[in-house]
C-alpha cells in the first residue's frame, strides 16, 4: 500500500492532493495535503523510533491545547508507515514569521507557565470540597516535575519520570542523560572532569527560589514559533512540567526573539534572584543537546559554559 493510500484511509478522505513543495527540518519531512476536511500538514519520518517521537509531540500539543492559552496546530493522528517509521497528521496553519505578535507571545508563554500554579492556588482557596462533580474532566494540578510520556528534544528521547525535586530531575534526566551520550560517543575527558566538579554545585543555585512545576513547550527556539493574522502560534513542542526559566534559555541563545517578547514575559514573571546563573545552566543543556545532534562544533561552547558556571 502506498503512503498516500494509507493516509487516505487513516484520514477518512477521498481527496488527497499534495500541495506545493514539501518542507522539513533536519529531522522529519513535511508535506501539506488538501483533504475533504480542509488542509492537513503531515510529518514523515522513516526512523524506527518515529512513532514514539510523534506520540510525544502529539501529547505535548494536546497538553498545550488544553490550557487554552497559546495556539498550536490541532493534532489529528500518528500513523504507522509500512516498512517502519511513522507519519503525524495535524491541522495545517498558514504561518508567517513572528513579528507583530512578539510581545503577545511573551505574555502567552508566561501565562502558560503560570497555568499550573494558578490551578494549585485555586485548589487551595476552594479547600477540599468533596463531591464537586465526580469524574469531571477539569484540569488537574500537577505537583511534580516530568510528563506522562517520553518526549524528544530534536530526535533524542527524554525520560520524563515524575520527580518531586526539580534540581534532581534536571540533573538526572536532562544534563546527566545528555552527558552520558557524550561519554558514549566521544569519551571526552575534559567534559567528564568539568561535569564531576559542576554536578555537586548545581543544587545551591536553587536555594532561594520556589519552583512550582510549569508546563513548558520544551524547545522554544525561533524555528518553532510563528504567527498568522489572528495571533502567535507555537509548534514542535517537547513538553514537560519543569522550571519556567528553562524555557527562556534556548529562546535567548539563537536569536529570533525581540526584546519585546522577553519584557512582556518578565512583566508577568519577574526574574528571580540568581536568574542569570541558572540561565547559563539551562543554556548548558542546550549546548550539550546540540553537541549530541550536530557534532563537536558545540564542544567549545559546552566546555566554556561549564567553566563559567564553576567560577
Amino acid at each position: 500500500m502506498t503512503m498516500e493510500k494509507i493516509l487516505k484511509a487513516e484520514l477518512n478522505t477521498n481527496l488527497l492532493k499534495a500541495l506545493g513543495s514539501s518542507g522539513g527540518g533536519c529531522i522529519s519531512q513535511g508535506q501539506t495535503y488538501e483533504t475533504d476536511r480542509g488542509r492537513v500538514f503531515v510529518k514523515i519520518n522513516h526512523k524506527p523510533q518515529a512513532r514514539k517521537m510523534f506520540e510525544g509531540e502529539m501529547a505535548s500539543l494536546e497538553a498545550i491545547q488544553k490550557t487554552n492559552i497559546v495556539r498550536v496546530p490541532q493534532p489529528i493522528k500518528v500513523i504507522d508507515l509500512p516498512g517502519g517509521g511513522a507519519m503525524f497528521a495535524m491541522e495545517y496553519l498558514k504561518m508567517k514569521h513572528l513579528n507583530k505578535y512578539s510581545s503577545k507571545l511573551g505574555e502567552q508563554i508566561a501565562e502558560l507557565h503560570l497555568y499550573n500554579q494558578k490551578l494549585g492556588e485555586k485548589l487551595r482557596t476552594e479547600g477540599s470540597t468533596i463531591g464537586k462533580g465526580a469524574g469531571h474532566s477539569e484540569a488537574q494540578f500537577v505537583d511534580q516535575f516530568g510528563f506522562h510520556t517520553a518526549t524528544c528534544c530534536g530526535y533524542i528521547p527524554q525520560v520524563n519520570e515524575w520527580q518531586s525535586d526539580w534540581p534532581s530531575f534536571f540533573i538526572r534526566h536532562r544534563l546527566q542523560a545528555q552527558l552520558d551520550l557524550i561519554e558514549k560517543d566521544y569519551g571526552d575527558r575534559e567534559a567528564r572532569e568539568l561535569w564531576s566538579q559542576l554536578k555537586p554545585k548545581i543544587p545551591e543555585m536553587f536555594c532561594d527560589v520556589e519552583i512550582v512545576p510549569a508546563l513548558l513547550h520544551g524547545d522554544l527556539w525561533a524555528g518553532n514559533v510563528a504567527e498568522d493574522d489572528s495571533g502567535p502560534i507555537i509548534f514542535d513542542p517537547a513538553c514537560f512540567y519543569g522550571h519556567s526559566e528553562f524555557e527562556l534559555a534556548i529562546a535567548g541563545m539563537f536569536g529570533g526573539f525581540s526584546s519585546s517578547f522577553f519584557s512582556a514575559y518578565h512583566s508577568k514573571i519577574p526574574k528571580a534572584p540568581g536568574f542569570e546563573k541558572r540561565n547559563k545552566l539551562y543554556q548548558l543543556f542546550n549546548y550539550i543537546n546540540h553537541w549530541n545532534h550536530f557534532g563537536t562544533g558545540y564542544r567549545g561552547s559546552t566546555l566554556n559554559m561549564m567553566k563559567k558556571l564553576l567560577k
